[in-house]
């Protein structure tokens, strides 16, 4: 074999080589996932203070002075009905704290999906306001979906699904090698603000723990999305892992008569205490004359949160559902989306989602700015890799991210077909 034949053969991808082939599409993956991981980590972390944010915003809606009779909830909802009318009234939210305004789900005579605070001791209606219009609302659903529907949520997803590639290359650049050692590898930053070196250390450590931290975050995001979501929905229907709630049931039991006085709403609450239900209770009533009650723990503890169908005419639980009652599948996402929300083990999971967030904010803003020190003017800096052919194991670890993240595998087949026949040609993306 010639020295010519050798040369023009793709170089193996180990060792040296394959740190900078890594460094390359860990760069790559960057130009496009490290605006949205800011963004996701500015909204996700205000997100995880919700109840205290809204509570703050709508005080003077949410709490009231105490008194010693309550008005029927019927009532209540007469000055709802005689302001901005009722169209639906969807759902009814009740606090065993004295304080607390009655909340009441429902959509106006103009059809608009609301929030409404009534005084349960004066019948007085305290604020309403458009679901879509409340501040954390419309904070979800820029950090879902960037305010674009499922156009905008394919978006967000795309860039989940290479966050975790990124950190999964980051991992591979941050470990020791050489001269790097372990001591210095997870040890703090040194040097003067200014320079680059600063930045890329503040980088490689901050996404040591960001590994950690918010990886987890993401894949517990991932059941909200739509193409990993909607894939995961269906693997769980046909495997009967579904979630078995009754909110949504089209198997949930009707009431056992269509004709009498539909019960009252308190005694619905009553009943559902009675049951043993942790307060707050969310109470959505029948839909028509043979449907029933369907009322709920609101509590944010997962496993307390039972559910009940509770006959319109008898007040008889007709059907009663527990968290532990869901398959396997189905409890572990939703402990999932406990943990995402920082609500699975209290103030620690709280603490640990902020400092989640904190962490890929800094690691944005640093990788940036080392990029923004060592890139060439008038170029984006891309780092030089051999032109190299994949081994066996960096195959199969390829198409096993490709199959887990669908999103990922289309785009990059994309960016291969694109580098191949445009991007390589105009020049876009080269290493210098």
């Amino acid at each position: 074999m010639t020295d010519a034949t050798l040369s023009a053969r793709p170089e193996s991808v180990s060792g040296g080589a394959l740190y900078r082939l890594v460094w390359k599409w860990h760069f790559l993956a960057s130009l496009y996932v490290l605006p949205f991981l800011a963004m996701l980590a500015v909204t996700g972390g205000i997100y995880l203070y919700k109840p205290q944010i809204e509570r703050w915003l709508y005080a003077d809606q949410m709490f009231v002075a105490a008194a010693d009779v309550v008005l029927p909830i019927e009532q209540q909802l007469i000055a709802l009905e005689e302001g901005p009318g009722v169209k639906r009234l969807r759902g009814i939210t009740q606090y065993e704290d004295a304080t607390r305004a009655t909340l009441v789900e429902f959509n106006t005579a103009e059809n608009i999906r609301s929030y409404a605070w009534i005084n349960p001791y004066t019948g007085a209606l305290l604020g309403h306001i458009p679901r879509d219009e409340t501040a954390m609302r419309m904070l979800k659903k820029f950090h879902g979906e960037l305010l674009l529907g499922s156009f905008g949520t394919k978006f967000v997803e795309l860039s989940a699904h290479w966050a975790i590639v990124m950190f999964i290359t980051g991992a591979y650049l941050w470990w020791p090698r050489g001269q790097r050692s372990l001591a210095k590898a997870v040890s703090l930053p040194k040097g003067a603000l200014a320079k680059r070196s600063w930045w890329r250390e503040t980088h490689l450590f901050t996404g040591m723990l960001a590994t950690v931290l918010v990886v987890p975050i993401l894949v517990t995001g991932l059941p909200w999305t739509d193409v990993w979501g909607g894939g995961l929905s269906y693997i769980q229907k046909e495997t009967g892992q579904k979630s078995g709630s009754l909110r949504f049931s089209r198997k949930v039991p009707n009431s056992t008569t269509s004709a009498g006085e539909t019960i009252a709403y308190a005694e619905v609450f009553a009943i559902a205490k009675t049951e043993g239900l942790v307060a707050p209770y969310e109470m959505r009533p029948p839909k028509n004359d043979n449907a029933a009650f369907w009322i709920r723990s609101a509590s944010r503890d997962r496993s307390e949160q039972t559910e009940l169908i509770v006959d319109q005419y008898s007040g008889a639980v007709l059907k009663r559902h527990e968290f532990g009652d869901n398959p396997v599948v189905a409890r572990a996402v939703s402990w999932g989306i406990s943990f995402h929300q920082g609500e699975m083990y209290g103030w620690l999971n709280l603490a640990q989602n902020t400092l989640a967030a904190v962490l890929a904010l800094v690691l944005s803003v640093s990788g940036f700015v080392a990029w923004w020190k060592r890139r060439p003017a008038g170029g984006l800096g891309v780092p030089a890799a051999p032109e190299a052919s994949l081994g066996w194991g960096m195959a199969v670890l390829v198409v096993v991210l490709s199959l887990l993240l669908p999103l990922m595998g289309a785009s990059l087949i994309v960016a291969l077909i694109l580098d191949r026949v445009l991007f390589s040609r105009l020049g876009w993306f080269q290493s210098a």
